[in-house]
């Protein structure tokens, strides 16, 4: 039996159970973060990533079918079929775990020193399946080591966490001292944790990892921004801005030290006060010559690409691009935040055509299924964007527990959303009704009409050739 270490942490990404799950640039950064403070307080600290075989040494893993990766490190996950959880029996799909086969998993957990303390991260509050089971294997086999659980299932979904996880304790919202206190207690130590500002934290602990197919940056935690249909409010309380010489630094680390490539923003608002944050960052990477690509799966306001910095992506070598326009509609837009207008929107593609990006490679984040909205207001809105020399990339809606959305939603969908976060699935397409039907947003998700040529002028194409 292993002998347990003292003061050491096992952070755990746990896996993911749902119809589908896909590998774009999904790493669990807070956790990650965290790990960087417990270590830099002296805690020895481990991880065990479920869903990542990369994240265990690979004599666990020889044997494992490796994944698909695609050219910027996002791909496929390793995967099994599993029970349905009763609330979805009558959905007609495959169900899935998501990850490492629990065999390895409980190998690699054999090859550790006992941790004195779990801590378990959460993503999705839909997700939460793959949480409970993940808790329950670990007590199986690290039996008698507490096990705390925070992440945003935790913190959308308190008390639901607190009834169903089967954790020790819930730890809902972002690191802070009270956080640091509690994990000083459960630990038997005293800590002084100084200050828990984002911007003071060291890099996350991405060299746990044995193999590094893209690392994840965040440069500003928090958003302006307050659109009915987001939880960023509720994640972080406020806004806190790295320097842009440490996202640079953090960068050339990564780059120079373990050989990355790919790297994706997690910001929310990455483009805010561009002239004093994002600007002075690409202009560094492109006079420092970085040999990598960047990418932006969470989207960027459309209303904050002027010339100068669609011309800078472009430079700095942004190979995914997505814009969140999320509906063509105004008075939709009005209504759920107003950050964004149709005129504003055609500037921004009209200056990234300029600058040398394709159609195909300005993708554009378009929600379905919103509580009330017709399927011609997503038809309407993905013609537009073509019109305007974009790509659409629908994205059903999924209703977030405390947003200002949420009660519409409640009222409006046949599912049970306040008792039962399985149902804030977007794959069930949650507020569906006789005008949006999964039907509906199946026939215009297989649609792709030709992008409009009315914006590919000479200077597009010849920056294009000049870069190829």
């Amino acid at each position: 039996m292993s002998i347990r270490s003292d003061r050491s942490i096992l952070l755990v990404n746990p896996w993911i159970h749902d119809f589908s799950a896909y590998d774009l640039w999904v790493k669990p950064l807070g956790l990650l973060y965290l790990g960087s403070i417990l270590r830099a307080k002296g805690f020895p600290v481990s991880l065990l990533d479920c869903v990542d075989m990369h994240s265990l040494p690979g004599r666990f893993t020889k044997e494992l079918p490796p994944p698909k990766k695609r050219e910027f490190g996002q791909g496929h996950f390793l995967k099994e079929v599993i029970p349905r959880p009763p609330a979805l029996k009558g959905i007609p799909r495959r169900f899935r775990r998501y990850g490492l086969p629990p065999e390895i998993v409980k190998n690699y957990l054999g090859s550790l020193p006992l941790p004195s303390l779990i801590l378990v991260t959460s993503l999705m509050t839909y997700w939460y399946p793959g949480v409970v089971e993940t808790i329950d294997f670990l007590r199986a086999n690290l039996p008698g080591t507490p096990i705390f659980l925070g992440g945003i299932y935790a913190t959308l979904c308190p008390g639901h966490a607190q009834t169903h996880s089967g954790a020790d304790r819930v730890l809902a919202g972002p690191w802070d001292e009270e956080k640091g206190r509690i994990l000083a207690e459960a630990l038997e130590c005293r800590v002084d944790w100084g200050r828990t500002a984002f911007p003071d934290y060291p890099m996350p602990v991405f060299d746990l990892y044995p193999r590094l197919d893209y690392v994840c940056l965040l440069t500003r935690r928090g958003c302006p921004f307050v659109c009915t249909y987001c939880a960023s409010p509720r994640l972080a309380k406020e806004i806190e801005v790295r320097s842009p010489e440490s996202v640079v630094r953090e960068i050339e680390h990564w780059g120079r030290n373990f050989g990355v490539q790919n790297f994706a923003f997690y910001d929310d608002a990455l483009l805010m006060d561009a002239d004093s944050h994002l600007k002075p960052i690409l202009r560094e990477v492109i006079r420092r010559d970085y040999r990598c690509n960047f990418h932006t799966p969470n989207a960027v306001h459309v209303n904050r690409i002027d010339e100068e910095m669609a011309d800078l992506l472009f430079r700095a070598n942004f190979k995914t691009l997505r814009l969140g326009l999320e509906t063509a509609n105004a008075e939709t837009q009005k209504e759920t935040g107003g950050k964004v207008d149709n005129r504003e929107f055609q500037e921004t593609v009209k200056n990234l055509r300029k600058a040398g990006y394709r159609g195909e490679e300005i993708g554009v984040y378009l929600l379905a299924g919103l509580p009330g909205q017709p399927a011609d207001e997503l038809r309407a809105s993905m013609a537009f964007v073509r019109e305007a020399g974009a790509k659409p990339y629908p994205v059903e809606y999924s209703p977030i527990p405390g947003t200002p959305l949420f009660e519409k939603a409640k009222e409006l969908s046949p599912f049970d959303l306040e008792n039962e976060p399985l149902y804030h699935n977007n794959s069930l397409l949650p507020c569906r009704w006789e005008k949006f039907t999964i039907s509906d947003f199946m026939r215009l998700k297989q649609k792709s009409p030709p992008i409009s040529s009315s914006f590919i002028d000479p200077l597009v194409i010849s920056r294009q050739k000049m870069v190829s």
